[in-house]
């Protein structure tokens, strides 16, 4: 995929653990691992929207585009 998630690298940076982050959000740790790992083929704006307020941070610190 092109699409890299960085979402371990803005935990790290805010000194967040992930288990906190997904509590704030109010999605499952579960969910939040498959985002963090890459697993997902999808993200809810809503969801996006939410971690992004939580970690005060914009989508493009989450997100990278990378060509195969």
């Amino acid at each position: 995929m092109a699409i890299i998630l960085r979402l371990d690298r803005m935990l790290a940076d805010r000194k967040m653990q992930q288990n906190d982050l997904a509590e704030k959000v109010g999605i499952s740790v579960v969910n939040l691992s498959n985002i963090k790992t890459g697993k997902v083929k999808a993200i809810r704006f809503s969801t996006l929207d939410a971690i992004c307020r939580e970690l005060k941070c914009q989508p493009g610190d989450i997100l990278e585009y990378q060509a195969e």
